[in-house]
Order: structure tokens, then sequence, then C-alpha cells
């Protein structure tokens, strides 16, 4: 079966990212090409996740968060695209990476904390820009008829995601550099949904409150230590990477009546 569109994930680790990716790709859910974007761009990691989604196509590529990176990420992404179907339509961008920064403020530098923004912030900030300019590229008008009804219809060019943390909301001590970044974060998705959801990019801010355990690779089916995680996600106290995946692509699925922009997610036993 072809893949019915395009995904790009950044942040493509082997739990939080590999869970998305797998739904994302398997054929009988999202049935996306899945770009995996990472510092590593481990190879080994697309290869597992094909396998354990069923025929899944997904690739992997370096990249880390720096402009020139981005840029050179993306540019190959196409090209991959491309040589799988010329017509391949980008339908997801998700940003997805750690990023901790965790100093007593008084032994803080303004250069150490500006380079946490500069990765993190700025890093979102190119991804964003990126994934826009590709979405409405692929549709010059904002609007089509329906083929079923003949009537005129917006178009959704195409979801952008961030997957963000408790920390966008409040934070601790320590963590100045780390909220400032994940609460820029939080505002840069604020300000392209008010800026672009007219345009038909729906952007979405969710917020993981709560430990992510990767319970559904095959590869680790007899690990000791991942059954006791999947106790843990059955029990309501830590949440599935693949539920992340589903709810991602349940969102990109949204009609244009109706768009969620913010998300906080948590199991069912993670305290308010």
């Amino acid at each position: 079966m072809p893949p019915s569109g395009l995904a790009i994930l950044l942040g493509a680790g082997p739990t939080t990212g590999a869970g998305i990716a797998r739904v994302l790709s398997r054929p009988s859910q999202g049935n996306l090409a899945v770009a995996l974007l990472s510092r590593s761009g481990d190879a080994t990691l697309a290869d597992r996740i094909s396998k354990e989604s069923n025929g899944g196509i997904l690739k992997a590529f370096k990249s880390d968060t720096s402009e020139k990176s981005l840029t050179n990420a993306f540019d190959e992404v196409k090209q991959w695209a491309s040589s799988i179907d010329k017509d391949l339509k980008l339908k997801m961008a998700v940003w997805s990476i750690k990023h901790s920064h965790k100093t007593p403020f008084e032994d803080e530098t303004s250069s150490q904390f500006g380079d946490s923004l500069q990765v993190y912030v700025t890093g979102a900030m190119v991804f964003s820009q990126l994934s826009v300019k590709w979405f409405l590229a692929q549709y010059p008008e904002d609007s089509a008829k329906n083929a079923e009804s003949g009537e005129e219809e917006m178009i959704k060019k195409g979801t952008l995601i961030f997957t963000g943390t408790l920390g966008a909301l409040r934070t601790n001590p320590g963590y100045a550099a780390y909220g400032a970044g994940r609460a820029g974060v939080r505002m840069l998705a604020q300000s392209l949904a008010r800026e672009y959801s007219a345009k038909g990019v729906h952007v979405l801010h969710a917020i993981a409150n709560g430990g992510i355990v990767d319970v559904d690779a095959s590869a680790a089916a007899d690990d000791a230590e991942l059954k006791e995680k999947k106790t843990k996600a059955l029990l309501g106290e830590r949440i599935k990477a693949e539920s992340v995946g589903r709810l991602y692509l349940d969102v990109s699925r949204q009609t244009c009546d109706l768009w969620v922009h913010e998300l906080d997610m948590r199991p069912a036993r993670e305290k308010f």
C-alpha cells in the first residue's frame, strides 16, 4: 500500500519518538512515510520501527536544531519523499525533542542561558518555518470544492505539533532556562496558530505531564524492565508512547470546523 502522505518527526528517539513513528507509519493506522530526524540519524531505529509497524516506510536523517542542519535535512527529506511519489504531500510535522537544563541560578551564565534558548526555542522556530512554508506551498488555494457535495470547503494544509512538558506552564528552582524555553515554544505555537490557522495550518501544543514509556516494541517483549513499565502503564501511572502517536494521528485528521490547539496529556494517576 503506497503511503498516504509524509510526516517529519524531529526528536526520533527510541522511546516517545519510536512509539509515535510506529503509529504514523503503520499501514493500518497512519500509513504515512515518516522521516526520522535526530542527532544520530540512527538507521537501525528506522529499520526496527518498519518491522514493528508491519511494513511502514521510514528513513532516518541526521539533524540537530541549528538552522543549517535543519535546512539541509528538510532538503534531503524532500528528495526522499519525491523518490517515493513526486506528489507525496507533507501532512504532519512533529517537534518532540528532549532538552533539559538545570543550574542553580547564581551559577547560571548568560551564555549558557542563551545557548539553551537557542537550541530549543530558535530551533523550534526554524523547524516551524520550514514546515509551514512546505505546507503552504502544496496548496496555492485556501479552499476547494468538495467532490461529493460540490460545496466550497477549507483545505487543511498540514498539522504542526509541539510536544511540550509541564515546564511550559510552571517550573522549579534551577530550571530557569528550561522553563523559559518550554514556555517560549508554547508561545511560539500560539502565535503560529493565530497567524496560520485561517490559512489551513493546524498548530497544536501538547503538554506531556507524566513519564512516557514504549511498551509496544516487539524487540523488548521479554525485557523485565519493560514489563514493569507496561504494568505501570496499565495501572495508569505511565503514558504509552503509541498512545501519544494515536492521539497525534487523530488530531491531524480533525476537520477544519474543529481544531484542538492545546492538550494536557497525563496518565490517570498523575497528580494535577
